[in-house]
């Protein structure tokens, strides 16, 4: 990047002044959004204004609207809700209201408005927007504003984020609060199973999400419920019937409970409301079951934001930001949102019209096209659902072909979801299925079992490795491991974990030189909480592992906040890998996170403590460094305690902690049970098939390169590419990819702790539409 471009990005907002409001229902992590919007407009040089209660704050104006300061949103990154209010306001749906949040945004020279909610919200944004000359020249009329303020704001330039935790915005994956909302509801259903198993119960779970499935349709993937009702996917015309089967037979393979999830909007084909009193009373009339229903309400909107949530809102922020100052006259109004994990722009009115069609297309009881309009990624969780909850598992006992699973590498939370839709897939599809214990060490000495559907039952929530992991490699033990793939007729190895998954599976590569019984298709599933796999941006367990480090990062801010003057110096897990010490520094608002990726000096230790005293003479008087295991053998993690001791003695004391193995431990999180479940359904999809393609005269023989993959997440879309392709994108030495997408992320970190630094400009989104997006490429 130029030095004159690096000019640019700190001085883009010199002159210029933005106003932030959320509205409409609230939703975690808007503050996250706030904080970022706040503190990148300040570093860009402009001038930032809260607005309290929403358009309301906007129309009443006085103290409503006040300026922000870089401090003001110290502390506000852990917190639920907003922070700075949020009200339903008519007065806006007015004109004469809108001409008065004109006047007060003109007598204050503020021309760029942030609005972070709904869809309602963000349309009431680009009426005002449409309206804004037709208002200045009223209010220029009614002598209120003098020409020459008309001629200063002559345009107003309009970026809308959407927070809001039923996911219904169509052109962005996620809104922010989604995540949150889904670990409130898991967090219910985990303590809610309990308690049925104990009774033998079955429960019916409502769930908000006003016109949008989406929460309903990700908690039943994530807790693996008999049935979703969902607005989208109405049942078919039989569904009580369908239902009261399918919840005997679950009885009848051995549960002690059901679990029904209702989303709050869900309708028949008719467009009849069925509630959860309805399901609950035809449980009971039927089967006679001891049902309950609980209804989750507020809740959902509750509590501390998921890192997840933190994260996609600092990075909105820093977005619209850039947006609302490269903007023009020209320029539609937009919304910035995340496709897989790439920022876009997209025009605000487009999505809002695809929005409204999602709505009118289920009016219209067309519901295939608002299943459509809801998204890939969408489709995809429903198709992986209807598989594992409503196709009947063949009976008859000979297996079309023999697959078998195993666990490899360190625990992650999350490989259990994932063994377990691989091996109902596979039941599904018609083969016999294997699991292996103890990794490649239990594949040699015949740990080998087969299983069948109750095997995995409940292993969705449940974290750590149940089939036992090992980090031992294949390569020593490669002619046992021919002779039980042999003696157990396996046709096919779906491999889960992490670095040493990958390995293994070329170690298997090369055996295939030697051995003829290695000749057989194998997928890895990456599963570690270090992110470390190559060609995969994501593993299941890492997203466990960040919310583990955030739970305990905001703890100690806490404990810091109260003694004042104090620094924390955390040393987290992943190996050479800086995954998890940035994005955890994203999320916990750290002032520093050393990896090993970016190298540093005794000097950029030196300016660190420097920024930390200046800081302590700010009213934000804490500090929260984290430093990755691996980042330097040199400057360990007592080594950066004793510089940061000695350095600032008498103005702040600090404090060191080693998180551990608390890392790898805990439940999945809603979006580790999802990506895994959904790995496992695919991976298992592309083993049958491949099977099917290497049958050589009664045989299989595999010896392609594209008979050994690793199914990936790659920026939109899962993909599974050859291990062999895979070797020069790696540094094996230091076990990490050679690319990673996630250091682009680095800078925010950094703007976000007050350091004057290059902002690289050149990564930003282009606005891009939203009908484009629909095509190409294979969705998660």
């Amino acid at each position: 990047m130029t030095h004159e471009e690096h000019h640019a990005a700190k001085t883009l907002g010199v002159g210029k002044a933005i106003a932030v409001l959320t509205s409409g229902g609230d939703a975690q992590g808007m503050n996250a959004a706030v904080r970022a919007v706040v503190r990148v407009g300040i570093f860009t040089g402009a001038r930032v204004f809260f607005v309290h209660e929403g358009y309301q704050g906007l129309v009443d104006g006085g103290d409503h609207i006040r300026e922000a300061t870089w401090e003001s949103v110290s502390m506000m990154l852990q917190l639920g809700g907003t922070v700075i209010g949020s009200a339903r306001c008519k007065d806006f749906r007015e004109r004469e209201g809108r001409l008065r949040a004109a006047h007060n945004l003109v007598k204050r020279g503020i021309t760029n408005l942030c609005v972070i909610g709904g869809d309602g919200s963000l349309t009431g944004a680009d009426t005002f927007r449409s309206e804004w000359s037709g208002l200045l020249s009223d209010l220029q009329k009614e002598g209120k504003i003098t020409p020459e303020e008309a001629r200063k704001s002559s345009y107003l330039n309009i970026v809308g984020l959407v927070g809001s935790i039923d996911n219904d915005f169509c052109g962005t994956d996620m809104t922010i609060g989604t995540d949150s909302a889904l670990h409130r509801i898991i967090e219910i259903v985990d303590a809610i199973t309990t308690t049925a198993q104990s009774h033998q119960r079955t429960f019916v779970l409502e769930v908000m999400g006003r016109h949008c499935g989406y929460l309903a349709l990700v908690t039943s993937l994530s807790c693996g419920a008999d049935w979703v009702f969902i607005p989208e996917c109405p049942p078919d015309d039989d569904w009580e019937e369908h239902l009261c089967r399918r919840l005997s037979e679950t009885r009848t393979r051995g549960s002690r409970l059901n679990i029904i999830i209702v989303a709050e909007g869900a309708i028949d084909k008719n467009g009849k409301p069925i509630t959860s009193e309805d399901v609950k009373n035809l449980v009971v009339k039927r089967l006679g079951y001891d049902t309950r229903v609980t209804v989750l309400g507020h809740v959902q909107r509750g509590g501390t934001p998921s890192a997840f949530d933190r994260i996609l809102g600092s990075r909105m922020g820093v977005e619209a930001v850039m947006a609302l100052l490269e903007g023009t006259p020209d320029t539609p109004a937009c919304v910035v949102s995340l496709s897989g994990n790439q920022a876009v722009r997209l025009p605000l009115m487009e999505c809002v019209q695809v929005t409204k069609d999602v709505t009118k297309a289920m009016n219209e009881k067309k519901f295939d096209e608002a299943l459509k309009l809801r998204g890939r990624s969408f489709m995809n969780n429903w198709e992986v659902y209807k598989l594992l909850a409503h196709v009947r598992p063949p009976v008859s006992k000979a297996g079309l072909h023999t697959v078998a699973v195993m666990n490899v590498g360190a625990p992650a939370a999350g490989m259990n979801a994932a063994v377990r839709s691989t091996v109902r897939i596979g039941l599904i599809q018609g083969n016999r299925v294997l699991v292996v214990h103890d990794g490649f060490e239990g594949l040699a000495k015949g740990q080998i079992e087969e299983a069948g559907w109750s095997y995995v039952g409940g292993w969705t929530g449940q974290g750590g490795s149940k089939l036992g992991t090992k980090r031992t490699l294949p390569k020593k033990n490669l002619e046992q491991i021919s002779a039980s793939i042999t003696k157990f007729n396996i046709q096919g190895l779906v491999i889960i974990g992490g670095f040493e998954a990958y390995t293994g599976g070329l170690e298997l590569m090369e055996g295939r030189k030697q051995y003829d019984e290695l000749c057989i298709p194998f997928v890895i599933i990456p599963a570690t909480v270090s992110n470390n796999v190559p060609g995969s941006d994501f593993s299941v367990g890492a997203d466990t592992a960040l919310n583990t480090i955030c739970t305990t990062c905001d703890r100690i801010k806490q404990s810091a906040a109260g003694t004042k003057r104090r620094v924390f110096i955390i040393e987290t897990m992943g190996g050479y890998c800086g995954y998890l010490a940035t994005m955890a520094g994203l999320a916990a608002g750290a002032d520093a996170a050393y990896i090993f990726e970016e190298p540093f000096t005794i000097r950029d230790l030196q300016a660190n403590v420097e920024h930390l005293v200046q800081k302590m003479k700010t009213t934000v008087k804490r500090g929260l460094v984290l430093r990755n295991e691996k980042c330097n053998e040199n400057y360990t993690t007592d080594f950066i305690f004793n510089l940061y001791s000695e350095e600032g003695k008498g103005i702040f004391d600090s404090r060191k902690n080693v998180l551990g193995h608390m890392q790898q431990g805990g439940s999945p999180t809603p979006f580790d049970r999802n990506f895994a479940t959904k790995m496992g359904a695919k991976a298992m999809n592309w083993m049958t098939g491949k099977i099917k393609e290497s049958y050589r005269n009664g045989r299989i023989f595999a010896n392609t390169p594209d008979s050994g993959c690793v199914l990936g997440m790659r920026k939109r879309a899962l993909v599974f590419q050859p291990v062999t392709e895979l070797k020069d994108q790696t540094d094996f030495e230091h076990r990490i990819p050679k690319e990673q997408w996630w250091l682009k992320l680095r800078p925010i970190l950094k703007i976000l702790a007050k350091y004057e630094i290059d902002l690289d400009t050149s990564e930003h989104a282009h606005l891009e539409h939203i009908s484009r997006k629909r095509s190409g490429e294979v969705p998660v």
